[in-house]
């Protein structure tokens, strides 16, 4: 197997130590739509749009944006070794002022990353270099910009890729995937995603961050072919449950042009990702259908809502300020209202430092992660 390996290195031209300086450029020169390919693709654009469909569901997309993106954080995060919990992180976002851990601090980071990459696609900004810069310096937290210098990816048995080094060819390969993720719909968009996905990662554009980046790259590129309404495709779930296949088949990508594989593995991901995501939709929908009637019978008529039950689906954790906010009343009157969803079971209270928090606790089961 080492001597096969190895006839294949030199076969493809491509030494593991040294600058990919002559990466090919997207499309490959190979038939991108086998039998078995159009097979899983039309599978996974099938399940892709019955999950658009399920984002229609709840009147209240913050629902969505604030809730599922927050578990695809975590996920991709993970895939770098980056974890905290469930609890940390609502702590988190419940009490900003908190201190938090540095591993928390970047699972929020990625979550803003991914919000400042999707609301400057809504606002017209291409989907290119400039905007997943400012993707990165969100996730990364201080400024960045296209890497002057050489980086390398390794393991513990040394090297396993080194991006390409040289300035020009690396703004060309910029343009070049700019240009591709431009052009059109041909072949089928979520095969372009494939291509697209692992061209990045070989170009590896910034100093640090291009793996998180890439996978945002994934979610915003959905948006921008109208594939997807807001991103809330959960795609690091399945990377990080095939961690090791992922990283195989990027390596086989590169050394032995192993593309059809590297695309199944990605029109499966999206399948199973959009699969489990309508699932979970509905799970959050009929939790807050149930929560209202429930509300409607045991809460006094004068504090009943939609509005106030919106609120307590926004995230799991909620407090006074998030009732004052959305204008129900004031402090007073919000606790009254966090008091009675307490009384009559829907939330939970806890105290965090010298602040109450009202838990959701049905809603935080659905949502904390990790989860299967």
């Amino acid at each position: 197997m080492y001597i096969e390996r190895e006839n294949i290195l030199l076969l493809m031209n491509i030494d593991p130590n040294h600058p990919n300086n002559s990466l090919p450029f997207l499309p490959p020169d190979i038939n991108l739509e086998t039998p078995e390919i159009w097979r899983a693709c039309n599978a996974a654009n099938i399940s892709l749009a019955r999950l658009r469909e399920a984002g229609n569901l709840i009147p209240n997309q913050d629902i969505l944006i604030s809730s599922i993106p927050l578990m695809e954080a975590a996920a991709s995060s993970g895939i770098e070794n980056i974890f905290t919990t469930s609890d940390t992180l609502y702590r988190a976002l419940s009490l900003p002022n908190e201190t938090v851990d540095p591993a928390t601090k970047e699972v929020l980071n990625y979550r803003s990353a991914l919000n400042t990459g999707f609301h400057e696609l809504k606002s017209g900004k291409k989907l290119g270099e400039s905007l997943l810069t400012d993707v990165c310096t969100t996730l990364l937290g201080s400024p960045v910009e296209r890497r002057s210098f050489g980086v390398y990816i390794g393991n513990r048995l040394g090297r396993v890729y080194t991006p390409p080094d040289d300035a020009k060819v690396l703004e060309t390969h910029l343009h070049s995937l700019e240009a591709f993720i431009e052009g059109g719909n041909d072949p089928d968009p979520l095969i372009r995603l494939a291509l697209i996905h692992y061209q990045f990662e070989a170009i590896h554009p910034f100093g640090d961050g291009n793996g998180r980046t890439g996978r945002i790259l994934n979610i915003l590129y959905l948006v921008s072919q109208g594939l997807l309404d807001i991103p809330v495709l959960y795609l690091s779930r399945y990377i990080i449950q095939n961690k090791s296949e992922y990283y195989d088949h990027l390596r086989r990508v590169t050394f032995e042009g192993a593309w059809e594989a590297w695309i199944l593995y990605i029109l499966k991901a999206i399948k199973e990702t959009a699969d489990w995501t309508y699932t979970r939709i509905y799970s959050i929908y009929n939790l807050m259908n149930k929560t209202q009637e429930f509300c409607k019978m045991n809460l006094p008529g004068h504090i009943y809502s939609h509005e106030l039950i919106s609120i307590i689906f926004l995230q799991p954790y909620c407090k006074p300020k998030y009732l004052i906010d959305s204008g129900i009343g004031n402090r007073q009157t919000a606790m009254k209202y966090l008091k009675e969803l307490e009384k009559i079971g829907v939330l939970s209270s806890m105290k965090i430092s010298r602040e109450v928090i009202y838990v959701n606790t049905e809603l935080y089961e659905l949502l904390k992660y990790p989860i299967d």
